[in-house]
């Protein structure tokens, strides 16, 4: 894998912790939507025509957005770090009737893990990158399991969301203010909470780690990794409301008030081995 000492610790303990979140995951309303809601019409046109094609989906978790590539014909495989969110995953998928092969592994081990096959399209999305110690090393691995002229898809939530208070304090105003780094450098975040982004309560007390990474960072990354950049997207809805001043869209995504700034809250890269 080639991570230092600290790094392996703090990626074995974000393992556990989505362990223990997973079946509570697979239970909950928020994933009960249905494939296809996690997608905006533009991933569709930016992936293009995937039937016939090969699509391996990293960080996969209960592989919600990888069972919408297998529907759309992709000969489609799922990848993720926790055991217990692939038995939910293959659970999900025997329920939709649709056929992926799902591997246990570090994304940073997924060349091996995966035998060294090599596709039309690696996918990873909301919510992955922010669970990568190493962003050269997985741009390593990202470029060595794409075929020449496969392309990697990255949809994830904007480093500037991340960075923002997702709700005020007692006493504060509900104004966004920055309260976390949105450049990369300071190392490893700790978190401890005894609730997950479903609302659900975690059994126990887990501490995760997370890594900020920047829009710059990424795009200089993925570059220096031999792929060429093809498109970058911003976009200013969310597919839940992240802050209660959020007004649904007609397509049952979220964005900010009219009266609020306009600013991007997910990002879509997409970057060609050539």
């Amino acid at each position: 894998m080639g991570l230092g000492v600290d790094e392996l610790a703090q990626v074995a303990a974000n393992e556990a912790d989505w362990d223990a979140r997973a079946p509570l995951h697979a239970a909950s309303s928020f994933y009960e939507r249905p494939a296809e809601f996690w997608f905006a019409d533009y991933e569709w046109d930016d992936l293009g025509e995937l039937d016939g094609r090969d699509v391996v989906h990293l960080q996969c978790h209960l592989g919600t957005e990888t069972i919408a590539f297998a529907r759309r014909g992709a000969r489609t495989t799922g990848l993720d770090l926790s055991a217990r969110s692939l038995d939910e995953a293959r659970r999900i998928a025997r329920v939709a009737d649709v056929g992926i092969d799902y591997v246990h592994a570090n994304v940073y081990d997924a060349v091996e893990a995966l035998g060294g096959r090599q596709f039309d399209v690696v996918y990873t999305g909301k919510g992955a990158l922010c669970y990568l110690p190493d962003l050269p090393k997985w741009a390593e691995v990202v470029s060595r399991l794409l075929k020449p002229g496969g392309f990697v898809y990255v949809v994830e939530f904007h480093p500037l969301l991340n960075s923002l208070r997702p709700v005020g304090l007692p006493g504060e105003s509900d104004d966004l203010v920055l309260r976390n780094d949105y450049l990369e450098g300071r190392g490893a975040i700790a978190h401890e909470s005894t609730v997950t982004y479903t609302g659900d309560e975690v059994p126990g007390r887990n501490t995760s780690y997370e890594w900020m990474h920047g829009l710059g960072e990424l795009v200089t990354t993925l570059a220096a990794a031999g792929l060429r950049i093809d498109s970058l997207r911003e976009s200013e809805v969310l597919q839940w409301p992240r802050w209660p001043s959020m007004i649904q869209t007609p397509e049952g995504w979220w964005r900010l008030p009219d009266e609020a700034p306009r600013i991007p809250l997910l990002f879509a890269l997409k970057a060609t081995k050539v």
